[in-house]
């Protein structure tokens, strides 16, 4: 079975007014103790709990922590690293005096700061406002691939089908302290950086291969670290990385995107291996997906990967449900993906439960701190 992993970002927030703070490098410091006093506990009892595997680490902007998971073929142990770094991510943030928060962007304006890497004031003196704007947290799902080969066969094949996990994560509805009008503005804000969105089929490894090294000489971007495709080959690890979630408010959420994203993957891998081509829609057709997607969420129409005509949303997320069904089965994922999916139409995607509480209070520091609790796993 196909092994997965997820990285989430995350948002530092004030506690009081809600407002992102710049204070990653004290959350990591904090982080770096508390793994430093568990090793000393360990010396002196081997069975203390351990730390999960995987890390915590800085991002573009100093109001945001990342978290990822070691990679996993069980489900259930997927769940169970997400909430554990949750956890990790929030009692080092308590420790520093702030807050941990899952959003695709903040709720309440804020004035973004750029972490000290060489790297991000390259980006910066390079992409210019793109850059000192951009604080946004994604979900990035990790799926082994057997080859590169099969790698590109799976890029080929998945990427109508990926503007539906945007809108089944779909969690940024604000954008400097205003309703942005879409269910993930997150997608929006995306398309600033010029690699970032819907490639056209490779149809090769050659043709990929090609494709990076061209980027690259451009000049435009300095590594492949830059290429922001909705999906691309790891240049550091055997997987295909799926990158069009926002992060999701519930863990949940986050497991359903991955076991979607991974029977994605067996499927397109499946259709490769027997001889099924690529559907030969252009970039800019996905692109429109995309932004439908964006705009909606699950709350109105999406367009349908097949034909490219708007459909109720639920039509279409069970018509991806029973297209990877064999795949969710084989993996003991399909009760789990069908149940999830019906709380998610009944319940909201976190965009929903962002707009509904500021309905409610008429306070978006209220949104944030409702954002908190179901962060922390305190209310659902």
């Amino acid at each position: 079975m196909r092994t997965f992993g997820l990285e989430e970002e995350l948002l530092l927030v004030n506690p009081e007014t809600g407002m992102p703070w710049a204070v990653a490098e004290r959350v990591l410091r904090r982080a770096d103790e508390r793994e430093n006093d568990r090793e000393n506990d360990r010396d002196e009892h081997d069975d203390e709990a351990k730390a999960p595997g995987g890390s915590l680490d800085g991002e573009l902007q100093s109001q945001q922590v990342e978290t990822d998971t070691k990679p996993t073929a069980d489900r259930v142990e997927l769940e169970e690293q997400v909430r554990a770094w949750r956890r990790e991510a929030i009692l080092s943030a308590r420790e520093a005096g702030v807050k941990v928060v899952a959003t695709g962007t903040s709720p309440i304006q804020v004035d973004p700061t750029l972490a000290r890497k060489e790297r991000y004031r390259w980006m910066a003196e390079h992409f210019g406002i793109t850059t000192s704007q951009h604080l946004t947290c994604g979900c990035h799902v990790h799926v082994s691939v057997e080859s590169r080969d099969e790698g590109v066969a799976v890029l080929d094949r998945v990427r109508t089908l990926t503007p539906i996990l945007t809108a089944i994560s779909a969690n940024s509805p604000f954008w400097h302290g205003e309703d942005s009008g879409y269910a993930s503005f997150r997608s929006q804000v995306m398309q600033r950086w010029p690699t970032a969105g819907p490639q056209d089929v490779y149809g090769s490894v050659r043709a990929y291969d090609a494709q990076i090294a061209a980027m690259l000489a451009s000049g435009v971007i300095s590594d492949q670290g830059m290429i922001y495709s909705d999906a691309r080959l790891s240049h550091r690890y055997p997987t295909v990385e799926l990158r069009v979630a926002d992060v999701c408010l519930d863990a949940r959420d986050a497991v359903l995107v991955a076991s979607l994203a991974r029977a994605l993957v067996e499927t397109a891998a499946k259709q490769w291996r027997d001889g099924v081509d690529a559907p030969a829609v252009s970039a800019a057709l996905v692109r429109l997906e995309t932004w439908q997607a964006g705009r909606y969420g699950l709350t109105g129409d999406l367009l349908d990967p097949h034909t490219l005509r708007p459909r109720p949303a639920r039509e279409v997320v069970d018509g991806l449900v029973e297209s990877v069904a064999p795949a969710l089965e084989a993996s003991g994922d399909l009760s789990f993906v069908q149940q999830r999916i019906d709380e998610l139409f009944t319940h909201g995607t976190g965009s929903e439960v962002q707009r509904a509480t500021l309905e409610k209070t008429g306070q978006l520091s209220d949104v944030v701190a409702r954002l908190a609790r179901v962060t922390a796993g305190q209310d659902d």
